[in-house]
């Protein structure tokens, strides 16, 4: 027994050789210095994201203001007795983007549903309670009390063309906004059903989901209550079929960003297929029913695919009408191009000699969205079709705003040869997950 503690002594007490005694103090602080970095790393990060939660994530209050409306008889909606009275909406994963956009992922009649509510006004009530009936008058003021439904049609058609431009076919759309408003299909629009379908309209995200109701590139619109409104789920809301969270971007060179998303991304010829949806859906909006929509944020976060990987585009308040973006170009005062961008991405041409923002994009929705599939398409691409496709989409995004004759022709071409590379490589082995 003595002899052995006097080996342990001897193992853990002895003077250690020189060389070694030298390297400990560095490995030591070493070591201890990762530690603490990874230590004041993972803090900083659960901090941020808990501390951002409780501004990003009020459901509840959306809740509380929707079904006060509800039961003053202020609103109305197929949605609103499932929410405040039988408590059959259910609101379940926080995904809001901003405290003034209120996005829920929730379960409605048995089916999974995004939950979309803005809370602009009750923010403010919070901050100043004198203002707290703010909301109800100014949001759900329109139309008053005593319009006819020939002055409420009126009133329909001209918000339609100032927002989506004078087209012939609005007529259609019109009826089609009377009938969701009559939610309990009397033949009749009550006050209050007036007031919310009124109030839904002033929603970019919501106009342009009723003007491309009819594609299949679209979220579906299931229901309302007031300007609470529900559409399907997308299971992947990302091109990629995951994102790094938005908190965690800054800490991840862009190099392992794209490793992640290339890693995490559906095998080439999924990739293929939702690639085709996605040109499928810029011919859709290129000459839609209801006018030319542009795409101004094209980012790989704002466009999905569903279990069969069928392009869906998950975010249409990124789309714009055209008569929006010329409305907003119209005499505006630049300095340089930047100064004519619509969202993020729709830039007009600025005219340095008159000072004002020219009418015509520079870059088509098909150059912006070839630019997009560049990274997408070629990772993992087979041998063989990589370099010919890689200069397909090289020509593509080179597209000007100027010719829209040739990006018709463009679209139209891009979409039969990605179909045909999609047969050619058909049988490449995976090589995502």
């Amino acid at each position: 027994m003595r002899r052995l503690r006097r080996l342990v002594h001897l193992v853990l007490f002895c003077p250690l050789t020189k060389g070694l005694q030298n390297r400990l103090p560095g490995i030591k602080v070493k070591y201890l210095f990762l530690a603490w970095l990874g230590i004041f790393v993972g803090s900083w990060v659960v901090y941020m994201h808990y501390s951002s939660y409780s501004e990003l994530c009020r459901g509840h209050v959306c809740q509380m203001i929707i079904c006060d409306q509800y039961k003053k008889g202020i609103i109305s909606g197929s949605a609103c007795s499932d929410l405040c009275d039988k408590h059959t909406l259910v609101f379940q994963q926080c995904l809001s983007p901003s405290p003034t956009k209120q996005v829920y992922s929730g379960v409605w009649k048995g089916k999974a549903v995004i939950i979309k509510c803005g809370i602009t006004e009750s923010l403010k009530a919070e901050n100043n309670p004198d203002t707290a009936p703010r909301r109800e008058l100014v949001l759900f003021d329109k139309p008053t009390r005593g319009t006819s439904m020939d002055e409420f049609r009126e009133m329909l058609l001209n918000f339609l063309k100032g927002n989506l431009g004078d087209q012939p076919s609005l007529a259609g759309l019109v009826s089609q906004i009377i009938t969701m408003a009559d939610v309990n299909q009397d033949g009749k629009v009550s006050l209050a059903e007036a007031k919310s379908i009124w109030a839904l309209l002033q929603l970019n995200e919501f106009l342009l989901m009723l003007s491309l109701h009819e594609k299949e590139h679209t979220s579906k619109l299931l229901g309302h209550c007031g300007d609470l409104y529900l559409t399907e789920k997308i299971p992947h809301s990302s091109l990629y079929g995951t994102e790094v969270p938005p908190f965690l971007r800054p800490l991840l060179p862009s190099a392992l960003h794209r490793l992640i998303q290339q890693w995490f991304a559906p095998a080439w010829p999924r990739r293929a297929k939702i690639a085709i949806g996605l040109l499928e859906f810029v011919e859709e909006v290129f000459h839609g029913t209801y006018g030319v929509f542009y795409i101004c944020e094209t980012s790989s976060a704002n466009v999905g695919y569903n279990a069969k990987f069928d392009f869906k585009m998950a975010d249409l308040g990124k789309v714009a009408p055209e008569a929006a973006v010329r409305a907003f170009l119209k005499g505006r005062h630049c300095e340089q191009n930047a100064d004519c961008t619509y969202g993020q991405d729709c830039t007009a041409p600025c005219d340095r000699l008159m000072k004002q923002c020219k009418s015509e994009l520079i870059q088509p929705n098909l150059a912006k969205v070839c630019g997009l599939l560049k990274d997408y398409l070629l990772s993992g691409t087979p041998a063989d079709l990589q370099e010919e496709l890689q200069k397909e989409l090289q020509i593509c995004m080179t597209l000007s705003g100027l010719a829209s004759q040739m990006e018709a022709e463009g679209l139209n071409w891009l979409h039969s040869y990605l179909n045909s590379l999609l047969q050619r490589g058909q049988n490449t082995p995976r090589k995502g997950l």
